[in-house]
């Protein structure tokens, strides 16, 4: 299975108090992923994105924990495709510190349309379903 790869340097500000990583950067980590990924394989969801037109919203995630990560630790994080269903796809990702998996975890993500009534469910963009196909 190919995966999207993006790398991260932990820094300082990171970590807590006992000095490693804190749990939640790990889920903030796969959102710089996602949006490295539409940034170099769907720059026109990127822009829909910031136009305001075009959301997609994080309606899951989860993550499991199996070694501790401390400041300037190079963590290499793969994102892979599970699937779609609907206006909503499936991520997961795979988090590892030379060549050793530290975590794993998954996001479920809805494609939504900005309204003058809300937000309403829309297909998954063809650009983004195009781009993701590669990593499925």
């Amino acid at each position: 299975m190919r995966a999207y790869r993006s790398s991260h340097r932990v820094m300082f500000d990171e970590t807590n108090l006992v000095g490693n990583v804190y749990f939640a950067h790990y889920v903030h980590w796969q959102g710089h992923c996602r949006e490295h990924f539409l940034a170099d394989h769907a720059p026109g969801v990127l822009k829909a994105l910031q136009s305001g037109d075009l959301a997609l919203v994080t309606v899951h995630c989860d993550m499991d924990y199996y070694a501790e990560c401390f400041a300037l630790d190079e963590i290499d994080i793969a994102m892979t495709l599970r699937g779609t269903h609907g206006n909503r796809l499936v991520m997961d990702f795979d988090f590892r510190r030379t060549g050793r998996r530290i975590a794993k975890g998954s996001q479920t993500v809805a494609c939504l349309l900005r309204t003058p009534n809300g937000f309403e469910p829309t297909p998954i963009p063809v650009e983004l379903s195009r781009a993701l196909t590669t990593f499925e």
